[in-house]
């Protein structure tokens, strides 16, 4: 287990908040990854990652129905620290169409994670990847204005599929983080956007850090997932964004590339910390959110915080694959 006293905390861009370095993502924690909900569970994860000195919590309304936010606001109103909560809204709209996104829909969704949480304001609400016609559309973002004059949130932003989703949100000055997929596997936003973002100060959230858990290293061509979770049944974008289910990548062309970086660090035997050290030495970003459904992985998670920096022909070697094994078949889609 990691001491609290290990744990560093970046500024989250314009919110002017410090948040740990390594913040918890409950996606895992509400299902879909092959586990049913347990709240059981998401009490012991969230604890765990509180008592270690995670900070900042990202949730959202469609994670187990709403268990997850239920899960995350009962955890935090029970502890004594100050935790940030973050949600998002969008993905219940059926169809996922930009028609379907409207200022009255949205309040609704706001008002109904406000509920499940018992908290009286969230402390970041995101839109959750919605179709790219919304990024251009002023009278969605305004919305957030209102409700932050409400007291019902303090800051807006966006989870995102696509760099370019990302570079149109920031055009909006009430949006003050951006909630992206970044990692060994999917490097394209640490070219134009990181540079954008800091430009702006847009604190930079860090999604899928570890391509799905492929980067953890654990992985081989014959494991196993369940039915229900998303590495089995989304690997070529059935139920939403390939680029959710391992970065985008074909599974095995992961599994080869993954082999091909750990020979860069031969003595690193838990690889996932290190697949998070790399992320954490791109100064743009703000902070770390990766899922455990279990209190092991967390610790798993945690252990980037002793991890040494990477050298530069560690980053020139994971660079080097990255051009030759992923970057044509990942780095323009997204």
């Amino acid at each position: 287990m990691v001491n609290v006293t290990s744990m560093k905390y970046r500024k989250l861009g314009k919110t002017n908040i410090n948040v740990s370095e390594i913040s918890l993502g409950t996606w895992q924690v509400g299902g879909k990854w092959g586990e049913p909900f347990s709240h059981d569970t998401a009490d012991q994860i969230l604890n765990a990652a509180l008592d270690a000195g995670v900070n900042f919590i990202d949730t959202a309304d469609v994670y187990g129905d709403g268990e997850s936010e239920k899960a995350v606001g009962r955890v935090v109103k029970s502890r004594s620290e100050w935790i940030y909560v973050a949600t998002k809204c969008g993905r219940r709209l059926n169809p996922h169409v930009n028609e379907a996104y409207t200022p009255e829909a949205l309040r609704a969704f706001v008002e109904a994670s406000l509920r499940n949480t018992g908290l009286d304001t969230l402390d970041l609400i995101q839109l959750h990847c919605p179709p790219t016609e919304v990024y251009y559309r002023p009278e969605i973002f305004e919305l957030f204005d209102r409700l932050k004059e409400e007291g019902k949130i303090q800051n807006m932003g966006v989870s995102v599929e696509k760099v370019e989703e990302a570079l149109k949100a920031i055009e909006f000055l009430n949006v003050t983080t951006v909630q992206i997929i970044f990692n060994m596997f999917r490097q394209r936003p640490a070219e134009l956007f990181f540079r954008e973002a800091q430009r702006r100060d847009i604190g930079v959230i860090v999604r899928v850090p570890l391509a799905s858990g492929l980067l953890t290293g654990k992985f081989r061509p014959e494991t196993n997932f369940a039915p229900d979770d998303h590495r089995n049944f989304n690997r070529n974008g059935e139920a939403f964004d390939k680029g959710e289910t391992f970065s985008g990548l074909d599974y095995n062309t992961g599994l080869e590339a993954v082999e091909e970086i750990k020979k860069l660090f031969p003595y690193q035997q838990n690889f996932a910390p290190v697949a998070l050290r790399w992320i954490l030495m791109h100064e743009a970003v703000s902070c770390i959110i990766p899922g455990a459904s279990k209190p092991s992985q967390l610790y798993s998670n945690l252990q980037a915080l002793e991890v040494p920096d990477l050298t530069p022909e560690q980053r020139e070697g994971v660079k080097a694959i990255y051009e030759a094994k992923i970057k044509p078949l990942v780095h323009y889609n997204w």
